[in-house]
């Protein structure tokens, strides 16, 4: 298909069901594309689905996220009612890697995207969050944004802007909240998974609904269970009280029934890069695997390069791609197959949340949105 450039966006009010299921039938084509397309889906999850340990799995996840985050269960059947797309494949998407093996990450197809810049120069008017969005082939041209005002009747409420997959609840790739939390997602592939634990993608969720960094503390240590899989949050809550701060907090697969997490804090004059292997926690990860030799790749050409200053050189080094094997800005090459399918500019200056479809330093945002809500 050739390189088309567009970014659908909704703008949607009701239950978290009635949210998801108007998302599910505006994107319902969308969806079914990528369900279809999806090599990790079809060639690993639903095969491993089908086996008795697979069920297993599955059915206790589900009846886990339904007892944890039953508001979240409802979207996402709102999402599969909506476009007509069977709920157990769009659970087993955010299931992950979790359904392949009760103690290995299993697969090389489940992530290995994403890189995230903290520019935190406040004396320069210059503090930015920058991220692309990194995905397998398959997800090129699967993206929307949701602009979502949910109600429920018992009161409890959200409102978000999130840059969406097609069929995946909100909340894992770049957001802003109601609250002023601002944060994008880079996942990590640890060697072991856990399952009857917490998939990352509810945890990402329910950041969402985060109003201060002590929320989003508790959500992310999911105390009770913890995270089944890996990921860091790259965030900052615009909207408190003095200079702004940025947190990066690493999540790593849960040890006695809580996640494992380490918060890094970007003070003013600092920067902060990152991209998808642990930094400070101290947990395997699969050296030969892409999700690492990429990283390891994109992190030399940011040492080189160094700390950006200015929104200008945050977009500059997103959109590095001189590496012939490991770019920043990834275009698929031999060794790595994973394109960059957006470039997100989150300025906390203008309060703008500019989002481009191709590189960023050649062209114009394809959307801007307002960071206030």
């Amino acid at each position: 298909m050739e390189n088309r450039v567009f970014l659908p966006v909704i703008y949607v009010r009701g239950t978290f069901y009635q949210v998801g299921y108007d998302v599910g039938h505006t994107f319902k084509s969308m969806i079914e594309e990528l369900v279809q397309e999806s090599k990790f889906l079809n060639d690993e999850l639903l095969p491993a689905y089908n086996t008795e340990a697979g069920q297993k799995i599955y059915n206790d996840t589900l009846a886990l996220m339904k007892q944890k985050f039953p508001y979240y269960v409802n979207e996402l059947q709102g999402i599969s009612d909506g476009s007509q797309v069977p709920f157990f494949k769009l659970m087993l998407l955010h299931i992950d890697s979790m359904i392949l093996d009760g103690s290995s990450s299993g697969s090389q197809l489940s992530g290995n995207g994403c890189s995230s810049i903290m520019c935190n120069h406040e004396n320069v008017l210059k503090v930015v969050l920058g991220h692309t969005e990194d995905a397998f082939p398959a997800a090129h041209n699967h993206l929307y944004v949701v602009h979502a005002d949910i109600t429920e009747k018992c009161g409890r409420r959200e409102r978000f802007s999130s840059l969406c997959y097609a069929g995946h609840l909100p909340g894992f790739c770049m957001n802003v909240n109601e609250h002023g939390l601002v944060y994008t997602i880079n996942i990590i592939e640890p060697v072991h998974v856990y399952n009857n634990k917490t998939p990352r993608h509810f945890l990402t969720r329910a950041m969402l609904s985060a109003r201060n960094l002590v929320d989003a503390q508790a959500i992310l240590r999911d105390r009770g269970t913890g995270s089944a899989h890996g990921f860091c949050v790259n965030m900052s809550f615009m909207n408190q009280e003095g200079l702004i701060l940025f947190h990066s907090a690493e999540v790593g697969p849960a040890e006695n029934n809580e996640s494992q997490l380490s918060i890094l804090t970007v003070s003013p004059g600092e920067s902060h890069a990152r991209c998808n292997k642990y930094l400070r926690l101290k947990i395997d990860e699969d050296a030969n695997g892409l999700a690492v030799l990429s990283s390891d790749g994109r992190h030399r050409v940011m040492e080189r390069i160094g700390s950006p200053t200015t929104i200008d050189e945050v977009i500059d080094l997103l959109s590095n791609d001189e590496d012939q094997d490991y770019p920043i800005f990834r275009r698929g090459t031999e060794k790595d197959i994973v394109l960059t399918i957006a470039t997100g500019i989150f300025d906390f200056n203008r309060r703008e949340w500019r989002l481009y479809a191709d590189n960023a330093k050649n062209t114009k945002p394809i959307a801007i949105f307002l960071m206030n809500m």
